[in-house]
């Protein structure tokens, strides 16, 4: 026998060289850090992860210090191969494939990638209500009934406005009449929404590198932004033009529908309202000011007029804030941001 981190580990003996398991790996490098190095590991598992590890140590048997060796070198070569370490999400799920099965590591990508939520119903919560409804309506009105009624009650009403009108009604009925649904139901309906919807639709938020940079170019000041896109537009004007087109601006918040911007005023603090409006071009200042009682627009004037002249900095600030609290909305399906790749307009 011989000791390594704390814990004795067979390295003689009868112990054949052999290929280890995911879990085998992750339960033999538990071993080797012992209850001293361990613990902080442990201390991050949920019950089930450590249920699963503790099975796999139990079932391990002998390990041989070239076995060990050999399973260290591949550890540490894994996480240093590139000179550096990068945390992201395909970086973590490669990583937990190594020692978990793949049914696992889908279900912990699925809290990561996943809509803000403790649990299902909570996830579903947050998604957009014309997403869900999209797949529901392909469901059974009776399993529609059962989800509706364990997500909050005014997201079900947003699914329910946009479903078909008579099955709708259908599901009206039925949720009026549903009893006590069965355990063994609400396990089923929730492994079918885990494994149809949420992974395919966390696969179908992934966005590709030009949507990404528009949203960083989105957190940029205007000087920052307008430098950035115009050195773009020197090498690549067709990259420049389509990164313009996703972003989503300060000035894209004046042609969201009467009733987003009605939405998004009443979610503003006064004050932070007054800055952003106080370098808005005059177009939008009378877009919001239109969209607004009369009392409201003309006290809103006054608190601009007051604030007297203000830093560029401050106006971009609270604009880029006012951007991310509509995008916020509409995430939550309380508003609906469209925006136009080629802003067409109508004339007669």
């Amino acid at each position: 026998m011989a000791e390594y981190g704390g814990t004795k580990l067979l390295v003689g003996g009868n112990a054949s060289q052999r290929a280890l398991t995911g879990d085998e790996k992750a339960a033999a490098l538990m071993l080797a850090l012992g209850p001293d190095y361990g613990k902080p590991i442990f201390d991050e598992l949920d019950e089930l992860e450590i249920k699963q590890l503790s099975r796999a140590m139990a079932r391990l048997g002998p390990i041989t210090q070239e076995m060990l060796d050999d399973l260290m070198v591949d550890f540490v070569t894994t996480i240093s191969s590139n000179g550096s370490l990068a945390g992201n999400t395909d970086s973590t799920e490669r990583l937990l494939l190594s020692f978990l099965p793949q049914e696992k590591v889908d279900s912990i990508m699925e809290e990561i990638r996943g809509p803000a939520g403790r649990n299902m119903w909570e996830k579903l919560s947050n998604v957009q209500a014309d997403v869900l409804a999209a797949y529901l309506k392909n469901e059974y009105p009776q399993t529609i009934a059962v989800v509706l009624s364990k997500i909050a009650t005014d997201h079900a009403s947003q699914v329910l406005a946009v479903l078909p009108e008579e099955l709708a009604m259908d599901v009206v009925q039925r949720m009026l009449g549903l009893d006590q649904v069965q355990k063994e139901i609400l396990e089923k309906i929730e492994s079918t929404l885990r494994t149809e919807f949420m992974s395919t639709l966390n696969h179908s938020k992934r966005r590709d590198s030009h949507e990404q940079m528009a949203e960083i170019f989105n957190s940029f000041d205007r000087q920052t932004e307008a430098r950035f896109i115009t050195t773009l537009e020197e090498h690549s004007r067709e990259d420049a033009e389509r990164i313009k087109s996703l972003m989503f601006t300060f000035e894209d918040l004046a042609k969201l529908e009467p009733s987003s911007i009605q939405t998004l005023l009443t979610r503003m603090d006064k004050k932070e309202l007054a800055l952003a409006l106080k370098g808005a071009n005059d177009g939008v200042k009378e877009t919001f000011f239109g969209n607004m009682s009369s009392r409201s627009a003309k006290l809103m004037r006054d608190d601009m007029e007051a604030m007297g002249p203000v830093r560029l900095k401050d106006v971009d600030e609270a604009q880029g804030r006012m951007v991310s609290t509509a995008k916020d909305l509409a995430a939550k399906g309380d508003i609906i941001i469209v925006k136009s790749k080629s802003d067409d307009q109508m004339v007669a």
